[in-house]
This record gives C-alpha cells, structure tokens and sequence, in this order.
C-alpha cells in the first residue's frame, strides 16, 4: 500500500501560524509513495540541512490547483529571506481540509525526532565538513 503526500512551498509572513494551513502557496509535488515523516520528512529535512537527496528519490511538480482524496501526509516548507527554514507536516486521510499538524519544526528538529530511532547513516546530521 502506498503513503502518499503533497509538499507544498510556503513564505515565512508575519501573523501566520505554522500549524495552520496557509492561504496561499507557490509550488507543490507529489509524492506516491513513503510519504509518511520517517521516510518522507527525514528525506525533506536531510535535503534542506545537508543539500543533497539521501536516496535520489524523486517528486512530481503538480499544478498549485491540483487535488488527492487520498492524501495521508501533507508537508509545507516554510522559506523568507534571512529567515531559517522551517517544515510543518499535517496527518489524516483524505484531501487535507481536516488534517491535524503533527510536527513544527526546523529540519535539524525533523531530523531529531524522526530519525533518531533509525540507524540509516544518511539520516544523521552532517556536523563536518568530511560529510
């Protein structure tokens, strides 16, 4: 059975919360497989923090108008210039209107709390310059 999850792409603004879907976003893929936060979000989180993809897994550029109703995950990337990026992840099932969030947090956080019961080395943070 597959996991399957959108990320979305949103800015950093003042007075929008994290843990809120945004009103507005400016890409998104999807991703038909392994999209739940210890395959998914870890993959997200190690490619912001080390800039590289850990596996050369691939997303799908979609329409921003596009619509599952048989999402299980959905991602948003919070980025504004001069600001950290931050990833909020959202869980349910269905088209994403009544999903709950279930993380808020930097990818170093992500990286933490996902990948720390996985003992994959491309899954630990990058704290030299020898990778």
């Amino acid at each position: 059975m597959s996991t399957r999850a959108q990320i979305r792409f949103a800015t950093r603004e003042d007075g929008v919360s994290f843990s809120e879907h945004p009103d507005k976003i400016h890409a998104q893929f999807y991703r038909h497989t392994d999209g739940y936060p210890e395959g998914l979000g870890l993959d997200i989180a190690y490619s912001i923090v080390n800039n590289t993809s850990p596996d050369g897994r691939t997303w799908e550029i979609e329409e921003l108008q596009a619509l599952h109703g048989d999402l299980e995950y959905i991602y948003y990337i919070w980025q504004a210039y001069d600001k950290s990026t931050w990833i909020s992840i959202f869980a349910g099932f269905g088209n994403g209107d009544d999903f709950e969030c279930i993380f808020v947090g930097t990818p170093e956080k992500l990286l933490t709390k996902y990948g720390s019961q996985l003992d994959e080395s491309h899954y630990k943070l990058n704290t030299n310059d020898d990778g």
